[in-house]
């Protein structure tokens, strides 16, 4: 589940439609069933209708929903103490900075509330979508889609998100173990490549996630965002990375991620990602999708354990296909997201590991891949 689909998806079923309007977001009540269906059957068969315009809802939510950070945050939290390279020499500041080394050992889970509008821009100019500039400039064309989510974490790599924008709902988590999707267009599905956070927590919403990913990136030197002068680090995926997360019909070439902090505060200001993916069906031509994201983060504030914590932020997109098959030149699709967080509690009463369990369609397909690698190996 490479970024979590970065693509468009088949036309609304009307009758999908009007039953996810009248349903209400409960994360802790028993997730919708759905078809289950490969990545490379999903890649093939979703690239005519990436430019339909009545995809343009389920095209936002599939690029601006869910998607996951490039790495997994294996860095275990007192390896933060050491610093050994410029880079983490910054993370110790952010890490002094926003306090969540307070939370070590005391926090066990978190719970986040939100509002999203996400919109279509104009395609062409108008929008710099995953420049570092911090900035777009006002091309957005398409009606604003209004929505709301919240997201539960428990230590350590269980998560689970629902996003609902008009009245259209996806939910992603991980069990720790295995990462998944479920939307009512696609069912539910796994990801490939391991488990990894959740890109919308390292925007600034889990600053203990954004110091253990970024503890172990690569110093790219100064660079001034939106007035900031900021430290960029950057994450790439390694190629035993991108295999894991690739298939015969869908090649990931790169997926990188760039942080810039505050040389001021040493807060997460800025964040960027390009993520490019190759795909071939057998006898068609390749086709390369790009996507770049980037995202200011902005609204820090304490919350009641004495963390500081982002509470809003604006993230420009831009979709690109090219290749030689694609004869009128590159086309791009451009879009926006505007976030607020509204409310985070630790610790939460009740929360437990059965919150956290896949559906029955992704745990089925984890015991098959399980069931076919002991074949394999005997």
């Amino acid at each position: 589940m490479n970024r979590l689909a970065p693509l468009s998806e088949e036309p609304i079923n009307e009758e999908n439609t009007h039953h996810n309007k009248n349903k209400r977001s409960n994360s802790l009540k028993k997730l919708v069933s759905g078809g289950n269906q490969s990545w490379s059957v999903w890649f093939k068969n979703q690239f005519p209708l990436i430019f339909n315009k009545k995809s343009d809802l389920k095209i936002l939510l599939s690029v601006l929903g869910c998607p996951l950070s490039p790495l997994s945050s294996n860095t275990k939290q007192s390896q933060l103490n050491n610093v050994a390279t410029r880079a983490q020499y910054i993370i110790q500041h952010f890490v002094a900075a926003t306090g969540c080394k307070k939370t070590e050992g005391n926090v066990k889970s978190v719970y986040a509330i939100g509002n999203v509008k996400m919109v279509m821009a104009e395609e062409n100019g108008g929008l710099n979508g995953g420049s570092s500039s911090g900035s777009s400039k006002n091309g957005s064309s398409g009606v604003p889609q209004q929505g709301c989510f919240v997201v539960w974490q428990m230590v350590p790599d269980k998560w689970l998100i629902e996003l609902v924008v008009s009245g259209h709902k996806i939910t992603a988590g991980s069990d720790g173990n295995v990462a998944w999707r479920h939307t009512p267009w696609l069912g539910s599905h796994a990801a490939k490549g391991g488990v990894r956070p959740l890109r919308r927590a390292l925007q600034g919403l889990d600053p203990v996630a954004i110091a253990a990913v970024f503890s172990a990136a690569q110093f790219m030197g100064e660079k001034k965002i939106e007035d900031e002068d900021c430290f960029a680090l950057k994450l790439s995926a390694d190629q035993t990375v991108l295999t894991d997360r690739s298939d015969s019909t869908a090649e990931i070439i790169k997926h990188i991620m760039v942080g810039y902090f505050s040389q001021r505060s040493g807060l997460l200001v800025y964040l960027e990602d390009s993520h490019l993916t190759r795909i071939q069906s057998l006898g068609s031509q390749p086709t390369y999708w790009e996507t770049t994201m980037g995202s200011s983060i902005k609204d820090y504030r304490m919350v009641d354990d004495g963390v500081m914590i982002a509470h809003s932020g604006h993230s420009t997109v831009s979709l690109t296909r090219f290749g030689n098959n694609v004869k009128v030149g590159p086309l791009v699709k451009r879009m926006e997201e505007t976030w607020t967080i509204d409310d985070i509690v630790y610790n939460v009463p009740g929360l437990s590991m059965d919150c956290f369990i896949p559906p029955e369609e992704v745990r089925n397909e984890s015991l098959a891949r399980m069931n076919d690698l002991k074949s394999s190996l005997h």
